[in-house]
């Protein structure tokens, strides 16, 4: 078996059934375990799929097993997902997955906003149509989910708790009896086996919507936790980001771990309000300086150091984004950050060049 990445060149971010076409291919050849009705694969397929073996199969989430296996055996129940989780948490990137490794298609997608619509949980309407032949079958636009009941597949709902309240409460018959009344035909849409919705909800961020207690028991919630170690966020990090510099055709540059780990200290140590030895309290900044933050840093990092050096990503590719990051306000936060270094980089081994690239960022 191979994970070789099989993607259209000219696509600039391939889906996960895409890039991982070959894994999940051999992963479905080679899976004869029980598989829910409607699924590609067998539910400890899609855990190895998501978890990788250390051979053949890469990682995709690094993280407790049993929390992906709890996801997994959700649905394969008649009970929706939620993953929860502050930003940076991988919520996204595990959705997308699971749905390609469970239906073949992780783009039955709704992204929930402020101004998401009815229309975009349920169906809308074709007006051209509907003006002229009036309410047919024809004339109907279905939504994602609309289309992932029809099919059997999962439906994506990203950042369910900012779409409106009474939007919301539209997937409440969708979920309880897997149907979608069309009162204008007077018909129904019935889920096919393997229909399950995935959503994803942010539980640090303003203009939250909470869920009614009615559609949270429609959910069964897993709680993704952030790294719990320095080198499982580097792992992360250093994946993610080797992923990213090949999608975007970046040159090749040398073993950046170094700054890799500097990134994720820097982040975690200002999220956590302590320096990692425990010996000096820190004030935290008002972002969450998540772990796909940390990626960004470094993805900006690489592609400065390949165009604008000599190819070996240093402090001074990475401090710049560092404080981009920290630096939310400019006031409270650009306290905190003078206050990390002086009082934490400025003394502490090994981080001169760190120090003077941050100094001369401001």
């Amino acid at each position: 078996m191979t994970s070789t990445i099989d993607a259209t060149p000219t696509v600039l971010r391939p889906h996960a059934e895409q890039l991982y076409a070959a894994e999940l291919e051999a992963l479905a050849a080679a899976d004869d375990l029980p598989r829910p009705p409607g699924w590609r694969m067998s539910p400890q397929a899609v855990v190895t799929y998501l978890l990788g073996d250390g051979k053949d199969v890469s990682a995709k989430y690094i993280g407790p097993r049993r929390l992906m296996e709890v996801a997994v055996a959700t649905l394969a129940t008649d009970r929706a997902l939620l993953l929860l989780g502050v930003p940076g948490t991988a919520k996204t990137w595990v959705s997308e997955h699971l749905a390609a490794a469970i239906s073949g298609d992780s783009t039955l997608l709704v992204q929930g906003t402020a101004g998401t619509p009815e229309e975009a949980m349920r169906y809308g309407w074709n007006y051209a149509r509907l003006l002229a032949e009036g309410p047919t079958a024809g004339a109907v636009v279905a939504s994602p989910v609309m289309r992932a009941m029809r099919t059997g597949a999962i439906a994506r709902i990203e950042e369910l708790t900012r779409v409106p309240s009474d939007v919301q409460d539209t997937l409440l018959t969708i979920l309880s009896e897997k149907t979608l009344p069309v009162p204008e035909l007077n018909e129904e849409v019935q889920a096919v086996k393997g229909f399950n919705v995935i959503a994803t909800a942010n539980d640090r961020d303003r203009g939250v919507n909470e869920l009614s207690s009615a559609l949270r028991r429609r959910f069964n919630t897993v709680v993704l936790p952030v790294p719990g170690t320095v080198e499982e966020e580097v792992e992360i990090v250093a994946q993610r980001v080797a992923s990213l510099g090949r999608s975007l055709e970046l040159p090749e540059v040398p073993d950046a771990i170094t700054e890799i780990r500097r990134v994720v200290t820097v982040f975690r140590e200002l999220r956590e309000g302590l320096t990692a030895d425990g010996r000096t309290k820190l004030k935290s900044p008002s972002g969450t300086l998540s772990t796909a933050e940390a990626i960004s840093v470094m993805t900006s990092g690489m592609a400065l150091a390949s165009h604008f050096g000599d190819g070996t990503v240093r402090a001074a590719d990475v401090a710049a984004g560092i404080r981009g990051a920290v630096v939310r306000d400019t006031v409270s936060d650009a306290v905190v950050w003078r206050e990390y270094l002086e009082t934490v980089a400025r003394e502490r081994d090994g981080w001169k060049d760190f120090y003077r690239a941050a100094r001369e960022a401001e």
